[in-house]
């Protein structure tokens, strides 16, 4: 009998760190987790057309730092940074009760093709458009293709171009080895509502093979360094 396993969560101890870094006791962990998949889901639908990959938390004693990975960055910072300002004040006052401060890093995306995030919230919006589901996917197999990935497949299940029986639909191009601890394989699922019902979407992108953690934090760091040695 198969199993399904996510596979990020599969690889979480070996290739991938966790969204959410800190300590807590056990009275605050509840709490605090609930407010991180709050703010995460509130980001993720106010700036739906920044093209969010991924929010990640870490807790101080007195703050919190949100780093927000986005392909259009300037959606969320808006004119000279009154966005990002906004956005800071609601959640320390919506979502934290001003118990702590918050500081917001805006990175960008440098491959948004390689996201299967984004890759999935763009099928969601092409399917919403009413646009034929087999040519979306194709597309975005193209790009990702194109952007230098090994391998990629996209699967849509419901009722797909407004049929009256609901079914899975895949298509796939190059490889992608789900077993292997050490690839590094991308995964995102999303759902686009149409006037029909609930489409689900999920993207899978072999980026190839990993001997080390992939951690976005770091490899931005270590992109600005570069930089300004440069």
């Amino acid at each position: 009998m198969g199993h399904k396993v996510h596979p990020k969560i599969y690889r979480m101890p070996i290739l991938f760190p966790w969204d959410s870094r800190w300590v807590s006791s056990r009275q605050n962990y509840a709490k605090n987790v609930s407010q991180d998949v709050k703010i995460r889901d509130h980001i993720s639908k106010k700036f739906k057309d920044a093209a969010i990959d991924c929010v990640i938390f870490e807790r101080g004693a007195k703050n919190l730092t949100i780093t927000i990975f986005a392909g259009k960055p300037g959606v969320i910072i808006g004119r000279g940074g009154q966005g990002l300002d906004g956005v800071r004040k609601e959640i320390e006052r919506k979502f934290l009760k001003m118990s702590l401060k918050v500081k917001l890093n805006i990175q960008e995306v440098s491959a948004p093709s390689l996201s299967a995030r984004i890759v999935a919230e763009s099928v969601v919006k092409d399917t919403e458009a009413r646009m034929a589901y087999r040519r979306v996917i194709k597309q975005h197999i193209e790009r990702v293709m194109k952007a230098g990935a090994q391998g990629v497949k996209i699967g849509m299940s419901g009722r797909l171009n407004g049929v009256e029986i609901a079914r899975r639909e895949k298509l796939s191009q190059g490889k992608i080895p789900l077993i292997t601890m050490r690839s590094n394989v991308d995964y995102a699922y999303a759902i686009a509502r149409t006037m029909y019902g609930a489409i689900g979407v999920k993207v899978w992108i072999y980026k190839g093979e990993s001997f080390s953690k992939v951690d976005k934090l770091s490899e931005s760091a270590e992109t600005a360094e570069k930089k300004k040695n440069k």
